[in-house]
């Protein structure tokens, strides 16, 4: 597999066991500058037990996770999130009661802890970040609205956009248009490719119509390892893949 220096993050041999049943199991990912990489397989294939090793939220009892050449496994989640790892769960935390300018508000760094709300200052870079935000998320003109009533896919851009806000290099998706209407799942493909423009993306996703229209790169898991890897194309017409997506 290729080492060049477009690769941002890599994943060598990756592996988390639960009560001895092998989750993830010997797993090579190479998430190359700019991309979208997208994870796809069959419920229970470890595609977001890949994001939870990687963010740091569980520990791999094997392999490494290299951010820029750096270690990231074993590092605390806040330490990885501050290097330049973002993730959004499936479920949207956002906060349903204040307006969607103050939850983009709140997740600038420095907006962070009670020591950071008390010299928190509404500084002309941290309004115009909130613009700039509000605009890639197509919420500019919702900045006042309460985000409780928001539809659920403006939710999940909002969501997305309080994850720019840290401006991390790579952004991770569980699942983002679950549940969405068509309309908002072609809003959500224009939003991660205009993310993609400087940024990485490992999106997990099930819609495939949804991966076609995002995917740079496309690996497919089952059973905690990789059955294949490579474009759309090549990944669909796979004779591995076809039998397990029918035969499931």
């Amino acid at each position: 597999m290729s080492h060049n220096n477009e690769n941002i993050l890599e994943i060598e041999d990756l592996g988390v066991s639960f009560d001895g049943f092998k989750a993830v199991d010997g797993f090579n990912f190479y998430l190359a500058r700019n991309h979208i990489h997208v994870i796809i397989g069959p419920n229970g294939a470890g595609k977001t037990t890949v994001l939870d090793l990687i963010c740091g939220k569980t520990n791999a009892t094997s392999g490494s996770i290299k951010f820029h050449g750096k270690e990231m496994r074993g590092k605390r989640e806040y330490r990885i999130v501050r290097a330049g790892i973002g993730r959004k769960f499936q479920n949207p935390s956002i906060y349903e009661n204040l307006t969607v300018f103050e939850n983009l508000e709140l997740s600038h760094p420095t907006g962070r802890g009670v020591l950071g709300c008390l010299l928190f200052r509404r500084t002309a870079e941290i309004l115009n970040q909130c613009n700039s935000v509000a605009e890639q998320i197509g919420l500019s003109d919702r900045l006042d609205t309460e985000a409780g009533i928001l539809s659920h896919g403006q939710k999940q851009w909002l969501e997305i956009g309080m994850l720019l806000m840290q401006n991390p290099e790579v952004i991770m998706l569980d699942e983002p248009v679950a549940g969405m209407s068509v309309r908002e799942r072609t809003a959500t493909a224009e939003l991660i490719r205009r993310i993609a423009k400087n940024r990485s993306v490992i999106v997990i996703e099930h819609d495939m119509e949804f991966v076609r229209e995002i995917a740079d790169r496309v690996t497919v898991m089952h059973l905690g390892k990789i059955l294949s890897e490579g474009s759309m194309d090549k990944v669909s017409q796979d004779p591995k893949v076809i039998d397990v997506y029918i035969g499931h």
